[in-house]
């Protein structure tokens, strides 16, 4: 796909969504939220990111009159069409509206009306990624940490299944707008099968589609009680609020010991030496380990992970961070920065940064360019100078999710 990619919206608004108030209360989409309804804040939201970018609003055949009033007084210059029977017939519906306008956009966002806390940062992350590769389809998605049972229809457990690589889906999903929309046309007639989302239509045809990390307040309105935290969100954000941003210092050292490879941020370097330790003595990683703990006050790498614990001699450090990293994402955290100072006379770091900045990255689970890796000499002064150890100095930055002023109370 070459040329200027551009963006355009379809926001699916045609379900009945009655679970979410008492019966007869109306489709939750047009229910108000904050003074303000609900399909009206997901509108406002993407305007907000692109003024001018192309919007479809998909809605029930009979809801013309909600949805006029939802918007009335919300500067839209919105196409709103009506949808069909499933969320599969509207989608399909509003991508055909979309790719009918007078300046069809490359690529289109799919969102759930429901959605109203969709952030900008969010939407940049999704649309740096698809410039990445224009061709493949993106999808926010948080992971799956708690335990995942299977049960038979008694509610008795048949299996724990493994949640390793498991993924919660958000919307909006990214996909080239030609692309999903003959998708869309040929399981409308070659599939009986209902998907439950756009990506999984991509995967039906053996297209990519990758994750971004998601974001917890892009929460579905589903129930009520989803709307009795949302409305306490929208009154905690209408107080003064001071930026919650959280810094962690880590340090990590391990002794130089006759070997013939060593591993530092998750990169294995040839050398006629190696780190000592339980594990595998990766200081950059132990470090930064210490430094994500240290933004939720969670003790360090030793607390979770005993050196006297048998489990985990020889183990990959990565494990570690991960772990970490997982824990500042349950507080509610966002891991805005990492960086590693590595304090060694050998090996050389220069030709092997990058690939550090890559490896962090990817099991932190945050862009490359939040990553900082720098190494310095000791100036053959003491025993980093002697090169009887390695030291690793880290930073980790983490903004958590404001309620308010701060308070000493």
């Amino acid at each position: 796909m070459q040329g200027t990619l551009s963006f355009g919206v379809v926001i699916v608004a045609a379900g009945r969504g009655e679970r979410a108030a008492a019966p007869g209360s109306g489709p939750k989409q047009y229910r108000l939220l904050g003074g303000v309804a609900v399909i009206a804040r997901t509108l406002q939201a993407f305007r907000a990111w692109d003024a001018n970018c192309p919007v479809v609003i998909v809605r029930h055949a009979d809801d013309k009159a909600l949805l006029d009033a939802a918007l009335n007084g919300v500067a839209t210059d919105t196409n709103a069409v009506a949808g069909g029977a499933t969320r599969q017939d509207s989608v399909r519906l509003g991508l055909a509206a979309l790719a009918e306008s007078e300046n069809p956009p490359t690529h289109v966002l799919i969102h759930d009306a429901a959605r109203p806390f969709v952030s900008a940062v969010l939407l940049d992350a999704l649309a740096r990624s698809v410039r990445d590769d224009p061709r493949t389809g993106v999808i926010p998605a948080l992971p799956v940490y708690e335990t995942v049972k299977a049960a038979d229809a008694d509610g008795m457990i048949e299996r724990t299944v493994p949640r390793k690589g498991l993924y919660r889906a958000q919307t909006p999903q990214v996909f080239p707008l030609e692309t999903i929309l003959e998708v869309h046309k040929r399981a409308a007639n070659e599939h009986d099968f209902e998907f439950t989302d756009d990506a999984s239509l991509f995967e039906w045809a053996s297209l990519p589609v990758r994750i971004v990390l998601g974001e917890s307040a892009n929460a579905k309105l589903t129930f009520p009680e989803d709307f009795t935290e949302a409305e306490r969100m929208l009154k905690a954000d209408e107080s003064p609020a001071l930026p919650d941003v959280r810094v962690g210092h880590g340090y990590d050292t391990h002794q130089l010991v006759s070997g013939d490879h060593i591993i530092l941020c998750g990169v294995e370097i040839p050398h006629d030496r190696k780190l000592s330790g339980h594990s595998d003595a990766d200081v950059g990683f132990h470090a930064l380990t210490d430094a994500l703990l240290a933004t939720i006050g969670a003790g360090d790498i030793g607390s979770h992970f005993p050196p006297s614990d048998p489990q985990w001699k020889g183990a990959s450090s990565d494990i570690f961070l991960d772990h970490a990293a997982n824990l500042v994402r349950d507080a509610g955290g966002r891991i805005t920065h990492c960086d590693v100072t590595l304090l060694c006379e050998a090996p050389k770091i220069g030709p092997h940064r990058e690939a550090m900045r890559a490896s962090i990255a990817k099991v932190v689970g945050i862009d490359i360019e939040r990553v900082s890796v720098k190494a310095t000499t000791n100036e053959r002064i003491g025993f980093i100078g002697r090169q009887e150890g390695i030291v690793a100095l880290a930073t980790a930055t983490a903004v958590f999710a404001t309620r308010g002023n701060a308070s000493n109370e």
